[in-house]
């Protein structure tokens, strides 16, 4: 360009070298950013420790501005030093209890000092933690009959010796093989002696490193990666560790079933506050001599320090045992075999003393930043704080992935009795008790950095159904400073990853949950064991508690024994018999298709010589729902209901019952169905959801936009809304500009009880269901269109009135309302009787195919013994 038209583009010049400044200097801040805010779960972004409750918004200091000082006043004690790191002054501000805040600032004072971590540390691991691999020398292959016909992958551009062995190792082969500068081979035979070649026919260079060779055209450089194939050997006895949650009795049943043998033992966790699981469990022991549980248990948190104190504590108890074990496995009730148990033995028997975990598989820099390891957790208040960056000790390894392991016998003594002499370990113990996640990463660096590095096997055995889309939704936020990953259910639609494991070493998978899913296991257990035979009984059904009368009773289980004794009463009245106890409610599918809750109680006839009668009905929630007949988003909504504890994860409400209280957190979720009509997948809808209470009012409302899909799409939406709730009919309502495409009428169920126990004053029951207040801004303008969907202002002062006679009412007349209104939303399907009786005509619970009382042979443990 001439020089004589500078001047005119003068000013366009200056602006693109600014735009161009500009970004570099975004370009350098980002990566700051990324560097300090990077999230847990291998996946998901961090988010400010402040974000990470649902706690009120506070304003945000302007950066610069120093930190304001916690008073003692303020915490309730007078802390060690002047507190700088913002993490833990937020945490302080959120911690709950003062033991829980004292907790904190000791330890932040500790780092602030520089007297908690240690700053360098000695590896003990031999030779660097290196092992050679073993050639075995250039080998024939076969296009038919290959001769690794394991697994086989293709490296275009970085494949070597190392590079395929690892590959191998990670899969569970003895041997690798590379081919023809970028094929890798695994397999488990070992290559015969006729088909060896001179080394000169492997004469192709590593696409890798062009310093080795790779094989040559159907000829194999073949290579042992250090895992042993089945021998003759002795067998190895397996101590499975079962660290349970829940409520899915059935599934741990039906997991003992699938791992039981007398040589084996089973040692199980339940979560401390899981009394019906422990105590359905405890029956075991007195008929299985190798099954036992945990005296001492844990509450346990997704990615909290006590995890792996639990674990530690379970190894322990193991070692003290007079049980006689080689490997221990830890499980859950999420996990199920893809292998049958004789296969897993032999694999382990030819690998005795060998530890199996499974390592990040990407660069330890980001591995570090992504799991939260730079940072300090304390968990306190079942929560786990982040209260600060800190520095890892330097000089060892840092190594870590999935806390699911097979681990020998030999290094669970040394992680759970470590010598007060021995630094490493007794730091690396320190470190983690303050670390996100850290059963995902302390037994991975142990192993990297001791004398047993030489075990370490890159294979915890398992196959994970990560879908990190749909798992990285930071749901735990609300119990960790971080966000975070769990992997999905697998379904029928996952069937090729679970047949896949068939020719590598991996013996078992998660997740499972019948309660999303049963189709897959029926599925799996036939590809194990064979086919179930046509007469075998109740095989599609599926039941799972949802209340206990002997558990433990807190304000947790209020609503379900609020909802349940109503439906007791009502169910009674319809048999004609006297209720008087509400003993389990639970949950029942079949062919993965919720068919309602039973309710199994006490009663008696009006006889007061009668003996007491054993009851169940089964019970339909509903939802009173109306969609726009004509209109063209209408028809293809589905699921259109309101419920709590969406799963975004398994896009589902896991509040199957639909009961709802004062207390509950509400959500709508929808189905919008796909469209084939390619012209249509232009249109898109501007929605509003509008929360009217039982007085007519409009609580809360959501702006909703759906665009027009090929595929069916899940969509939910939540609402905040000020607790407790006024009891009574609540209805959503989906409307357009100018009509109503969806209305649905729920149920806000009244409490009868309160902390467990019956409600027995008028402030206890106002407290519960007296609740009146709005959620919206006194100041917030109603639009006019919205007005034709609410009460007028005679109409909310006559229900207010009745509202608040109702949030008084107690004994037999606050059941009649609850009884009134539960009726409303609970059909009454079937009932049952437990023990035959002349004058009911019921049929028994036993010969029915929907009771909890009806055979269920593939979660029968107890056959077991017969």
């Amino acid at each position: 360009m001439s020089v004589r038209w500078l001047p005119r583009y003068r000013a366009f010049f200056l602006i693109l070298l600014c735009i161009i400044g500009i970004q570099l200097f975004l370009a350098y801040k980002s990566l700051d950013i990324v560097g300090s805010n990077n999230g847990s779960g291998l996946e998901a972004e961090a988010e400010s420790s402040d974000a990470a409750t649902a706690s009120p918004a506070r304003p945000r200091p302007v950066a610069g501005t120093p930190q304001p000082r916690l008073t003692a006043k303020q915490l309730g004690f007078e802390p060690q030093c002047d507190i700088q790191a913002k993490e833990a002054i937020s945490g302080l501000q959120r911690a709950q209890t003062k033991d829980c805040r004292q907790h904190i600032a000791q330890i932040a004072c500790s780092i602030q000092a520089g007297r908690f971590y240690a700053t360098q540390l000695t590896t003990t691991c031999p030779a660097g933690n290196h092992t050679a691999n073993v050639s075995l020398g250039c080998y024939r292959d076969d296009k038919d009959h290959r001769l690794l016909g394991g697994y086989f992958s293709s490296f275009k551009s970085s494949n070597s010796p190392s590079r395929c062995v690892e590959l191998c190792l990670q899969s569970g082969y003895p041997y690798a093989g590379v081919q023809y500068g970028r094929k890798c081979f695994c397999g488990f035979d070992t290559p015969p002696s006729a088909s060896k070649l001179p080394d000169s026919s492997c004469n192709i260079k590593c696409l890798g490193n062009a310093k080795e060779i790779c094989g040559g055209f159907y000829a194999m450089n073949v290579y042992e990666t250090g895992i042993a194939t089945p021998t003759g050997e002795s067998r190895v006895r397996i101590a499975f560790l079962l660290t349970l949650n829940g409520r899915a009795l059935r599934q741990v049943h039906r997991l003992l079933k699938a791992l039981y043998a007398p040589e084996h033992v089973y040692y199980i966790h339940v979560d401390e506050r899981q009394d019906y699981l422990y105590r359905k469990l405890l029956e075991l022991e007195t008929k299985f001599s190798n099954i036992r549980l945990a005296r001492k248990r844990f509450s346990t948190i997704w990615g909290g320090a006590s995890l792996l104190t639990m674990l530690l504590q379970c190894m322990q108890d193991l070692l003290k045992s007079n049980w006689q074990w080689d490997f221990v496995i830890n499980l859950s009730e999420s996990d199920f075999p893809v292998k049958t148990l004789d296969k897993l033995v032999d694999f382990l028997s030819a690998n005795r003393g060998r530890n199996f975990v499974k390592g990040h598989g990407r660069e330890t820099q980001k591995f570090i930043q992504k799991q939260g390891l730079d940072k300090t957790f304390v968990e306190c208040d079942t929560h786990m704080w982040r209260i600060g960056d800190r520095k890892l000790p330097a000089g060892i390894q840092v190594d870590g992935g999935s806390d699911w392991v097979a681990l020998s016998k030999s290094f669970v003594d040394y992680v759970t009795h470590p010598r007060k002499d021995d630094e490493l370990l007794q730091a690396l113990l320190k470190l983690f008790r303050h670390t996100l996640l850290p059963a995902e990463s302390f037994f991975h660096t142990v192993l990297r950095n001791t004398e047993h590095c030489h075990t370490y096997v890159d294979n915890n055995l398992h196959v994970t159904n990560w879908k990190r889309k749909q798992g990285c939704k930071c749901q735990y936020k609300h119990v960790v400073d971080w966000c975070g990953c769990s992997p999905n259910d697998f379904k029928p639609e996952d069937w090729a990853r679970l047949q896949a494991t068939e020719q590598k070493s991996l013996f078992f998978a998660r997740k499972f949950e019948p309660i999303i899913n049963q189709a897959v296991l029926l599925q799996l257990e036939e590809w194990l064991y064979g086919p179930y035979t046509q007469e075998y009984v109740n095989l599609h059904g599926y039941w799972q508690s949802l209340y206990d009368h002997e558990d433990q009773h807190g304000g947790h289980d209020d609503l379900a024994r609020s909802v349940g004794d109503s439906l007791m009463r009502l169910a009674a009245k319809q048999l004609k018999v006297a209720p008087l106890e509400l003993l389990e409610l639970t949950h029942y599918l079949h062919r993965d298709q919720y068919k309602g809750f039973l309710v199994r109680f006490r009663a008696r006839r009006d006889d007061p010589n009668a003996k007491d009668l054993y009851l169940e009905t089964r019970i339909r929630p509903v939802q009173q729902g109306k969609l726009a007949r004509n209109a063209r988003f209408s028809k293809r909504l589905r699921n259109f209901e309101v419920s709590t504890d969406f799963d975004q994860k398994e896009q589902i409400a896991r509040n199957f019952a639909k009961l709802m209280g004062p207390n509950s957190d509400l959500v709508l979720s929808y189905t919008y169905q796909g469209s084939s009509d390619s012209n249509s997948a232009s249109h898109s809808y501007n929605l509003t959801l509008l929360w009217l209470d039982p007085l007519g009012r409009l609580q809360d409302f959501n702006e909703l936009h759906v665009e027009d899909s090929t595929t069916d799409v899940i969509n939910h939406s939540k609402t905040l809304l000020k607790q407790p709730l006024t009891p009574g009919i609540w209805t959503a309502k989906l409307i357009g500009r100018n009509s109503i495409y969806a209305q649905l009428k729920f149920l806000i169920a009244p409490l009868a009880y309160g902390n467990g126990q019956p409600l027995q004053s008028v402030d206890n029951a106002q407290k519960r269901n007296g609740g009146l207040g709005l959620s919206l801004p006194e100041d917030f303008e109603l639009p006019v269109e919205w007005q034709q969907h609410l009460h007028n202002e005679n109409e909310q002062f006559s229900l207010r009135q009745e509202a608040e006679s109702h949030g008084k009412l107690l004994g037999v007349d606050l059941h009649n309302w609850i009884d009134g209104l539960v009726g409303k939303f609970f059909q009454l399907r079937e009932s049952c009787l437990e023990e035959a009786q002349t004058d009911l005509p019921l049929p028994l619970c036993s010969e029915t195919l929907w009771s909890s009382r009806a055979p269920d042979p593939k979660s029968d443990v107890e056959a077991l013994l017969k």
